[in-house]
């Protein structure tokens, strides 16, 4: 499912840290969990919405400012609205309904000086908002866990709202709400979590079902209180991210798919090995983008391919730019940027373009030298590749001076009868006899 419209979503964020009411302790990490959060969805890369679409009241004891942003976001909301709230949670009246605690709040009465709980169901079920998402998490002590939170089934049935989705932390006490030595709150710092550094293994974006389903592995695996959700016309469907992780699962399986091509190529399968790797190369480019390592290893891949089946131009199309990629991102005298330079010197001579060839070999096979050594297998390929281009373009004299260093350097380095050395003699053989082409 597509991530929320940026622009016509609306996210508020109500937290109450600090507390006038001595009966209401201060819960100190709510104030860094309401702020992370809100980093957090207004990530420029990886955020949901801008910040001037996240309304942020932490520790704000007007009932009137609060409700009028609550209004505010919701009358304005046309993809998704979000509201979040932290603290403590409270009962009163007759009824026991439920109220969310702002500093001023009274434990004993939180009629008047609380969000009451019925009226921001009310204010969220009339958004036009597609999608609607109310998150609690809040603790309760006393007659609040028995009569509101304990009771799993009424307590979620009472919370939800016809056409959305809502999650529930449920903390026993206030140790469970913010254990100590941690910076957030139990539930809302493994969300933040979750949404910071993804899930490995999961899916490329993550929604509210598959949130609530890691989060209720790990807090029942900490021993923590299991959160508790109810949603509606698949409101749990909903991206609130994507799933950082996601990229390195992708990448490992892609780096594979990339792999079985070039083994379909050396088994003489250019064209079936190219259309692969467009595939694969087209998923690297979108989940880890045009110039990251792996996909500049399928773009030379491709190009390769495409050489290998009959088309050097647009394999020397496609090499043109990566050298310039590959510098920027692993350095000039990296050594996939100079074999990429060495792929392209390929290609363009295949293409009939030897002098721009031997241009791009004359640089190289200096630069090599010097990175790597005279006598370097890499280097000895390169003077072998230049060596014949000047041959078929003419350059008989100079080709054959490099064939004869080329043919001494593999003669003491990899001996007179290895393959390569056997084809330098064979290829200045034939270039000493009648201008025959190498």
């Amino acid at each position: 499912m597509p991530l929320p419209d940026p622009r016509r979503s609306r996210i508020v964020l109500v937290g109450a840290s600090d507390y006038t009411d001595p009966d209401l302790p201060d819960l100190p990490a709510v104030r860094d969990t309401v702020t992370d959060l809100a980093k957090v969805f207004t990530d420029p890369d990886h955020g949901i919405v801008p910040e001037e679409n996240c309304a942020v009241l932490l520790n704000d004891g007007d009932l009137l400012r609060v409700g009028r942003q609550l209004r505010h976001a919701a009358t304005t909301a046309e993809d998704l609205l979000l509201v979040y709230f932290a603290g403590h949670g409270l009962v009163g009246g007759r009824r026991h309904d439920l109220y969310l605690a702002l500093p001023y709040s009274e434990y004993e009465a939180p009629e008047f000086n609380s969000v009451e709980y019925d009226k921001l169901r009310a204010t969220v079920l009339n958004s036009r908002a597609t999608t609607k998402i109310i998150v609690l998490d809040c603790c309760f002590s006393g007659r609040a866990v028995n009569d509101t939170m304990a009771g799993a089934r009424d307590t979620i049935n009472q919370l939800q709202v016809a056409g959305t989705y809502v999650l529930a932390s449920a903390p026993h006490d206030q140790v469970a709400l913010s254990p100590p030595n941690e910076k957030h709150t139990a539930f809302s710092g493994r969300l933040i979590r979750l949404l910071r550094e993804g899930i490995v293994g999961g899916p490329e974006e993550l929604t509210v079902v598959e949130l609530y389903r890691r989060l209720a592995a790990d807090m029942r695996a900490e021993n923590l209180p299991v959160p508790r959700n109810r949603g509606t016309e698949n409101a749990d469907q909903t991206a609130l991210g994507l799933n950082r992780a996601f990229a390195t699962t992708a990448a490992i399986a892609l780096r594979k798919l990339r792999e079985e091509a070039e083994s379909q190529a050396l088994e003489g399968d250019w064209t079936g090995a190219a259309e692969a790797l467009r595939s694969v190369l087209d998923e690297q480019t979108r989940i880890l983008g045009p110039d990251d390592e792996d996909t500049l290893l399928s773009r030379r891949a491709l190009a390769h391919c495409l050489g290998g089946a009959g088309d050097p131009e647009e394999a020397a199309r496609l090499l043109s730019p990566l050298p310039e990629a590959y510098a920027q991102l692993l350095g000039r005298e990296h050594a996939q940027t100079l074999h990429t330079r060495q792929f392209l010197a390929v290609n363009l001579g295949e293409a009939g373009r030897r002098a721009e060839a031997i241009t791009v070999l004359r640089i190289l096979l200096a630069d090599r030298s010097r990175v790597l050594g005279g006598e370097h297998e890499d280097t000895l390929r390169t003077r072998h590749m230049l060596a014949r281009n000047l041959a078929l373009t003419g350059h008989r004299e100079e080709a054959a001076a490099l064939f004869r260093q080329l043919i001494a350097e593999r003669d003491r380095v990899l001996g007179p009868d290895h393959p390569h050395t056997v084809r330098a003699r064979a290829d200045l053989a034939a270039l000493e006899r009648s201008g025959q082409r190498v």
